[in-house]
């Protein structure tokens, strides 16, 4: 439990950081001639490489283990992520010309549903029915909150047609379809190879997305590195933002892909879902916002998905923790079992009393036998006597 509240912990503060620098960066001004920063690849390939490399610190030299060896199949499902991983994005920083950033966050708060869905189309995995449930309360309710939201501007209508556009959320349902096939496979990759942590996943995910987006900007026909470059030289200040995002954003992937590993893909979405929702109600209560009732029907519909899915867990948790000594009991009788057949073994064998008195009877019958003159049939006895004490020696070590 305490490593799930770290987890959302330093998701929290590195991702509430992250998005705020992101705004920041896409949609602030920078010099005299009021430039934005259009260059998106650009920005996911600075993420990136951050990411890698601090990835490759966690591993070397806070958990100090050595890296993953990699083999062609391996290269390969990485290579696979970075490319889903790549090309999300855009889609997103796309839908953004056509949405405003409310609808934007809308709809992914609708991430959980493309998880579960490629889960079960890609990988034909099985959830139980209360993660369906899970899934629907806080999906519903973060929608909803959203939806039931007073607008405090009159007017507009025209406009917010255009930025509620349809092209917009097409784009925003392809940037969600592709991050829920980069969860799925990320989640059927550490089924199938049980070496790779969420750190590996996130240090070589990292550096083949860095290897991809490096190849497609040094292509001499994509102007966008050298664009990007000359707009960073004549505005440092971009640069600032740019670094502490990128800075923010990997250490949250170490937070993020640790809790992937851990508790899997869709608690992973529920908690960034539930991260967008509080960054929602700390700025209504940071700017004197007031909520009305069906937002707070819809709050307590979101919080209640996420009492049931901690209440299931604690419960499932529970349920192991009695079947673990169900299990040691299992195996005490399994002992106890094996010592019961010793223990008939031992029983089955003469003890040690039996066999003297038969060694005795055996040599008085050997003795009479050679004062008759028998002396071939005294000397099998004896051997024979000698191999039963052997047998005896062999079965007691053996016990």
């Amino acid at each position: 439990m305490l490593d799930f509240v770290v987890c959302v912990g330093g998701i929290y503060v590195c991702f509430l950081t992250w998005s705020a620098m992101q705004e920041r960066v896409t949609s602030v001004t920078y010099g005299e001639d009021h430039q934005r920063f259009r260059f998106t690849i650009v920005l996911n390939l600075i993420q990136a490489a951050f990411a890698a490399i601090i990835g490759y610190i966690y591993i070397r030299f806070i958990q100090q283990k050595p890296m993953l060896k990699m083999n062609a199949h391996r290269w390969k499902r990485f290579f696979q992520v970075a490319v889903l991983s790549s090309s999300a994005s855009p889609f997103g920083y796309m839908a953004l010309r056509y949405i405003n950033y409310p609808t934007m966050t809308l709809a992914k708060t609708c991430k959980m549903v493309p998880v579960l869905v490629m889960n079960k189309i890609l990988y034909r995995r099985h959830y139980p029915t209360y993660k369906y449930a899970v899934v629907a309360m806080v999906t519903v309710g973060v929608s909803a909150f959203m939806l039931f939201k007073t607008s405090t501007k009159a007017g507009g209508g025209g406009v917010a047609a255009i930025e509620n556009s349809l092209y917009g959320l097409f784009l925003v349902l392809i940037n969600l379809t592709i991050d829920g096939a980069v969860n799925s496979t990320q989640d059927q990759i550490f089924v199938e190879d049980r070496e790779i942590t969420g750190q590996h996943m996130m240090c070589m995910m990292n550096l083949c997305s860095t290897i991809l987006m490096s190849v497609w900007l040094l292509n001499p026909f994509n102007p966008e590195l050298a664009s990007a470059l000359k707009f960073l030289y004549t505005h440092p200040r971009a640069l600032v933002d740019i670094s502490i995002f990128a800075l923010c954003g990997s250490l949250g992937q170490c937070f993020v892909f640790y809790t992937l590993a851990s508790f899997g893909s869709l608690t992973l979405t529920t908690v960034t879902v539930t991260r967008k929702f509080l960054t929602i109600l700390i700025s209504v209560f940071y700017n004197g916002h007031k909520l009305n009732d069906r937002q707070w029907m819809a709050t307590g519909l979101v919080f209640g998905g996420i009492t049931l899915d901690v209440y299931k867990k604690q419960m499932s948790k529970r349920a192991a923790t009695k079947s673990k000594p169900a299990g040691n009991d299992k195996n005490k009788v399994d002992l106890s079992d094996s010592g019961k057949e010793e223990v008939v073994s031992r029983k089955s064998r003469p003890d040690s009393s039996t066999l003297s008195a038969e060694r005795a009877a055996n040599t008085r019958a050997a003795i009479e036998r050679a004062a008759k003159g028998d002396m071939a049939t005294a000397t099998a006895t004896a051997v024979s006597d000698g191999g039963m004490r052997r047998r005896q020696m062999v079965d007691v070590s053996a016990t």
